[in-house]
C-alpha cells in the first residue's frame, strides 16, 4: 500500500533538475524508498520515459555487486548514455564504502539528477561533507505524520479512532498493512528496533548491542520533554542501577540521533536571541516504537501530544527550538521565513488554573508573532488576547 506523501514530494519537486545532489535521510522504514518510487511514478506521469529513471536499491542481494564504487559508478553512466536527462535513485548509498567519490563524480555528468537515501546523519558529515560541499541539499524523512495516516485510515473511522491507533500502533507506514494485529505489529516495531540499535548505533560505537545501550534508549523514550544533559542522565540511570559515565552517555546519544531515533533539541533565548548549547530536550521518532520500549501501554498523552506537535513542526519548519521567555518556557519556537512563530502543547485547559499557566508564558513576549495553544480540547478556536487556542487534532490535519 503506497500513502502518498504530498509534503516531501513537493520538496523533490522544487528541486528537481536543480545541480545539487538531493539526500534524503531519515530513520530506517521511515519511507524513504517509497518516497522514491512515489517520485520515480510522478516523472513517469509527466512524461519522463521509464529508461531515464535509474532506480538501485543498495540493500538488495541482487545488487551486491555494485557495493564497490566504481562498479556502482560505472554501472550507472552505462545506463545513462542516451539523450536527455537521466534521474539516478540510489537506495541506501551509506552500504557503499566511500561512496562519496562516485557521487562526487556522477554529480559532474549535466545528464544526471542524483537523488540518494541513508539512514544514518553521520553520512552528511566528514568526506561526504568535503566532497560535495555546497552542492546536496538535506530532506529530512520522518515516518508518517497523523495527516498521512489519517489518509490510509478506513474511511468510516473517527478522528479520534485514528489517533488513538496513531499512538499505539506508532506511524511506520507499513504498519497499514498489518490490520490491526497487535501481535504482528509489536513483533514489526521490535523488528526495526533492533535493527536500528545493531547496525546503525552499536555498529557505529564499535560494540555489540548491551544492556547500558537499552536501558539508556529506554529511559530516553521515558523522558521524551524533558530538559537534560548527559551528566544528568548518567546520574540518572546511576542510581536506578544501569551505572553508565556522563562521556559514554554523550556518545550514545549522538549516536541514537545519527540514527534519527532521538532528535535533540536546543533551548532558545526568545529576549537575548541566542541558543543556549548545555541542556537538550530529546523526542522520539515514533510513538508506537517509545511504547514497545517502555511499558507496552499507552501512557503520558500530553506528552505524547507534545513530541507528535514537535515532529509535525519539523516537518512543517524544520527549525524548532525550546524557548526560554521572560515568564517561562515556551514549548517550542519555530522560526520561518515569516519570522518567528510561538507553541504551547497541553493536553486539556478545562482547569482554569491550568488554562492561566500555558497563556502567562505566551504574555511576558512583547511581539506581534504568531502564539498558538494546542490542546486535546475538542472545541471551536479560541483567542486570549490574540493567543490563538486550536483542537490539536484540527491543526495536525491542516
Amino acid at each position: 500500500m503506497l500513502i502518498d506523501r504530498p509534503q516531501y514530494l513537493r520538496h523533490l519537486e522544487q528541486w528537481k533538475d536543480k545541480s545539487v545532489i538531493k539526500v534524503v535521510t531519515g530513520v530506517r522504514r521511515c519511507g524513504k524508498s517509497t518516497l522514491l518510487e512515489l517520485f520515480a511514478q510522478h516523472l513517469i506521469d509527466t512524461g519522463t520515459p521509464k529508461d531515464h529513471i535509474v532506480s538501485i536499491n543498495l540493500e538488495s542481494l541482487g545488487n551486491e555487486s555494485l557495493l564497490e564504487y566504481h562498479k556502482l559508478h560505472d554501472t550507472i553512466l552505462s545506463r545513462c548514455n542516451g539523450d536527455g536527462k537521466y534521474y539516478v535513485m540510489l537506495d541506501e548509498i551509506q552500504n557503499v564504502p566511500q561512496f562519496q567519490k562516485a557521487l562526487d563524480s556522477l554529480q559532474t555528468h549535466r545528464n544526471i539528477d542524483l537523488y540518494v537515501t541513508g539512514s544514518n546523519a553521520t553520512m552528511l558529515s566528514g568526506t561526504l561533507a568535503t566532497l560535495i560541499s555546497g552542492r546536496y541539499v538535506e530532506i529530512s524523512v520522518t515516518p508518517l505524520s497523523f495527516a498521512e495516516y489519517r489518509s490510509a485510515a478506513p474511511k468510516d473511522e473517527t478522528v479520534q479512532r485514528t489517533w488513538s491507533r496513531y499512538l499505539y500502533e506508532g506511524s511506520f507506514p507499513a504498519i497499514h498493512e498489518l490490520d490491526g494485529n497487535n501481535s504482528l505489529i509489536d513483533d514489526y516495531l521490535e523488528g526495526i528496533l533492533n535493527t536500528i540499535l545493531v547496525k546503525d548505533v552499536a555498529q557505529r560505537l564499535g560494540t555489540a548491542r548491551s544492556a547500558t545501550l537499552d536501558a539508556l534508549t529506554r529511559y530516553m523514550f521515558d523522558n521524551i520533554g524533558n530538559l537534560i544533559t548527559p551528566r544528568s542522565i548518567a546520574n540518572a540511570m546511576t542510581s536506578l542501577n544501569a551505572k553508565v559515565s556522563a562521556p559514554t552517555v554523550s556518545n550514545y546519544l549522538e549516536a541514537l540521533s545519527s540514527a534519527f531515533i532521538f532528535y535533540p533539541v536546543s533551548r532558545y533565548d526568545i529576549k537575548g536571541k541566542r541558543i543556549f548549547q548545555q541542556e537538550h530536550k530529546y523526542y522520539g521518532v515514533d510513538m508506537g516504537m517509545r511504547r514497545i520500549f517502555c511499558s507496552g501501554k499507552v501512557r503520558d498523552t500530553g506528552r505524547l501530544l507534545e513530541n507528535i506537535v514537535f515532529l509535525e513542526l519539523k516537518r512543517r519548519n524544520r527549525e524548532v527550538y525550546i524557548g526560554q521567555g521572560p515568564n517561562g518556557e515556551i514549548d517550542f519556537v519555530t522560526n520561518g521565513t515569516n519570522g518567528p512563530a510561538y507553541y504551547q502543547v497541553c493536553e486539556s485547559v478545562h482547569n482554569p488554573e491550568t488554562l492561566e499557566r500555558e497563556l502567562s508564558s505566551f504574555r511576558g513576549i512583547d511581539d506581534n508573532y504568531p502564539k498558538t495553544l494546542l490542546t486535546l480540547d475538542d472545541a471551536m478556536p479560541t483567542e486570549y488576547d490574540g493567543i490563538r487556542q486550536i483542537y490539536a487534532l484540527d491543526w495536525l490535519l491542516e
